[in-house]
């Protein structure tokens, strides 16, 4: 049986967009390789840290939400611990827990329109 995960990375914040390109790819690669289902990889942008992690006091993070088995959580984990690159990751069965509904967020100007128009 399928088990549903997420992941949050985060990587070094000063990384160009080549190389965050390719560490997005090999985490997809991992999914499809061990033949699990790959629903979302969000950037979530580069974000304080509570405390220094290898003398970066920012990194940019991202969400991971897939199904699969245990094996392709073992491997995906290893992949990220080898690349330096990577600061921290951790990885979360969510299999219980109920399913959230995701907020699609609205541009902010589109908001500002809309309270212009309710208040006429």
């Amino acid at each position: 049986m399928m088990r549903k995960y997420e992941t949050i990375f985060i990587l070094q914040p000063d990384l160009g967009e080549d190389d965050v390109k390719t560490i997005t790819d090999k985490v997809q690669d991992v999914v499809a390789s061990f033949k699990g289902d790959f629903h979302r990889l969000d950037d979530w942008g580069s974000r304080k840290l509570a405390y220094q992690i290898r003398k970066f006091p920012r990194g940019r993070y991202f969400y991971l939400r897939f199904d699969g088995e245990a094996a392709l959580v073992a491997e995906l984990e290893r992949r990220l611990r080898l690349d330096e690159k990577v600061l921290r990751y951790l990885s979360v069965n969510i299999t219980d827990e109920p399913e959230k509904k995701v907020v699609e967020r609205k541009p902010a100007a589109e908001t500002t329109e809309a309270a212009e128009t309710a208040a006429e």
